[in-house]
C-alpha cells in the first residue's frame, strides 16, 4: 500500500506530540507504574500483587489507538467511521464513540454496509485490518481513509499471497468468523487459483490430516468446512500442496503443533522427498501475543494464589492467556475493573475456555494472598491499575497506600 496522501494514511497524522497526553491520562496507571517498579511484584496490606512482565497494550494496537486519536484531533469537523471495532476492548472503543467516531459493525456473514459513508467522510481501518473488497469499495467511495492495519497482520497477509501465487492452498489457524481472519483469507483471492481453509484447533486440523493421508473422504472436509473454504474448494485438489498460517492473537504452541502435524501428513502422503514441492511453512506468530503468552507461562512458574486477566470477552488473544493461566491456578477473566465490585468484592468473570459468565462474592481467600495480574494486547494499564485497586478497596484498604518498595519473595 501506498504512503500517507491526501486520502490515504497510514504512517500517522503527525499529530503524536497533541494527542500523547490524551493517551496518558486515558490509559495510563500509576499503580501499575508501582508495580513494575518494585520488580513486577509489590505488597499492599495483605495483598502481593504479582505481574506478568509482559501485559496490556502491544506496539499494534498502541499504534491503532494513537493514529485514532490523530484522526480525532485533525479531522474533528467531519463524520469519522470505524469499521468495526478498533480493538477488541469494550472501554477504549467507548471512548472513542464518545469523541464521535461511529461505528460500523458487520452483519452476521461478516459483510458490511458501507451506504451510509460519503466521500467527505473520514474511515478508520482497525487493528485486525479489512477483506480487499471492503477496502476496494471504500476506496471507490473517495473517502479519507486512515489505516491502522498491525504490522504483525501484514506479515501474515504477505505469506498467504505468497502461497497463493505460488499455488499452494493456505491453511490458516484461526477462527473463521474473527475479523482479522476473515482479512487474512481475502488476500489469497487476489490470484484466480487461490485457495483457502481455516481450522479452529487442533482437531479440526486432525480431519484434515486424516483426508491428506486418505483415511476420510472428501465429503467429510466439504460438510466440516463448508463456511471455512474458499469458493468451489476441492480437497483433493486443494489439500495437495498447503501452507501454513496463523491468526495472529492463536496460541503460538498450538500453531506450531498444527504446522508440524500438516506437514508430518503430507510427508506420510506424499514422502518427504516431497515437502518442498508441497509444504510451505513460515513462523507468522506475533511476537508481542508470543512475549505475553511466555510471560503467564513464566508467571505459572510458582502460581500465585489466583489470577486475574483482563480483557475483552471476545479478545482472541486474552481468552488465551485465561486458559494457560487456568492449568496452574484459580483464574478470573473479566473484561475491565467494572468486574469486581470495590464495595462488596463480588466479581463477574468468563470461565476459561468457555463463554460462561459467572458471577461470585466467593473467590477471594482470607488472610495474605499472592493476586497474578496479566491483560490483553488490547488492555490499556488503566484498566489493570484500576483492577487492583478495586481488589484493594474490597478489602478495605486505600489504593493511596501503594508503596514502590518489593515484596518480599514468598518462601
Amino acid at each position: 500500500m501506498k504512503a500517507n496522501g491526501d486520502n490515504y494514511f497510514r504512517r500517522g497524522l503527525g499529530l503524536k506530540a497533541k494527542v500523547k497526553p490524551l493517551l496518558a491520562e486515558a490509559y495510563g496507571s500509576e499503580i501499575v507504574k508501582a508495580i513494575k517498579a518494585a520488580g513486577y511484584r509489590l505488597t499492599v496490606d495483605r495483598f502481593t500483587f504479582r505481574m506478568a512482565r509482559s501485559l496490556g497494550f502491544c506496539y499494534g494496537v498502541d499504534r491503532a489507538v494513537e493514529y485514532a486519536y490523530e484522526t480525532c484531533a485533525k479531522f474533528h469537523d467531519r463524520r469519522i467511521f470505524l469499521v468495526g471495532e478498533i480493538i477488541h476492548n469494550p472501554h477504549v472503543n467507548q471512548q472513542l464513540r464518545e469523541r464521535g467516531v461511529q461505528f460500523l459493525f458487520p452483519d452476521e456473514d461478516g459483510e458490511f454496509d458501507f451506504g451510509s459513508v460519503q466521500a467527505d467522510d473520514v474511515v478508520i481501518i482497525p487493528a485486525f485490518g479489512v477483506k480487499l473488497e471492503d477496502l476496494a469499495t471504500l476506496r471507490q467511495i473517495g473517502c479519507v481513509l486512515v489505516d491502522t492495519t498491525c504490522g504483525s497482520v501484514l506479515h501474515v497477509w504477505k505469506r498467504v499471497e505468497s502461497y497463493a501465487r505460488d499455488g499452494f492452498t493456505a491453511v490458516i489457524h484461526g477462527k473463521h468468523f474473527h475479523e482479522e481472519t476473515r482479512a487474512t483469507s481475502s488476500q489469497v483471492l487476489q490470484y484466480p487459483e487461490g485457495r483457502f481453509i481455516i481450522v479452529r484447533d487442533m482437531d479440526e486440523a486432525d480431519i484434515v490430516c486424516a483426508f491428506i493421508r486418505g483415511e476420510v473422504e472428501a465429503s467429510v472436509i466439504q460438510e466440516r468446512f463448508a463456511n471455512r473454504v474458499s469458493e468451489g474448494f476441492d480437497p483433493h485438489r486443494d489439500l495437495a500442496r498447503i501452507g501454513v498460517a496463523n491468526q495472529t492473537t492463536m496460541l503460538a504452541s498450538e500453531s506450531l503443533a498444527i504446522a508440524a502435524r500438516l506437514g508430518e501428513a503430507i510427508a506420510d502422503r506424499y514422502g518427504s522427498e516431497a515437502l518442498p514441492d508441497r509444504f510451505r511453512s513460515f513462523d507468522t506468530i506475533c511476537s508481542a501475543t508470543q512475549d505475553r503468552q511466555d510471560a503467564v507461562k513464566d508467571l505459572m512458574k510458582d502460581p500465585p494464589d489466583l489470577m486475574i486477566v483482563v480483557g475483552g470477552f471476545n479478545s482472541s488473544n486474552t481468552n488465551h492467556l485465561a486458559a494457560l493461566c487456568a492449568r496452574s491456578t484459580p483464574t478470573y477473566h473479566i473484561e475491565s475493573a467494572q468486574g469486581i465490585d470495590p464495595k462488596t468484592g463480588v466479581i463477574s468473570y468468563k470461565r476459561a475456555a468457555t463463554q460462561e459468565v459467572v458471577v461470585t462474592g466467593d473467590w477471594l481467600p482470607e488472610g495474605p494472598v499472592e493476586v497474578g495480574l496479566t491483560a490483553g494486547a488490547s488492555t490499556p494499564d488503566s484498566l489493570i491499575g484500576e483492577t487492583a485497586e478495586n481488589i484493594l478497596r474490597a478489602a478495605g484498604v486505600d489504593p493511596a497506600v501503594v508503596s514502590a518498595a518489593p515484596a518480599e519473595p514468598r518462601a
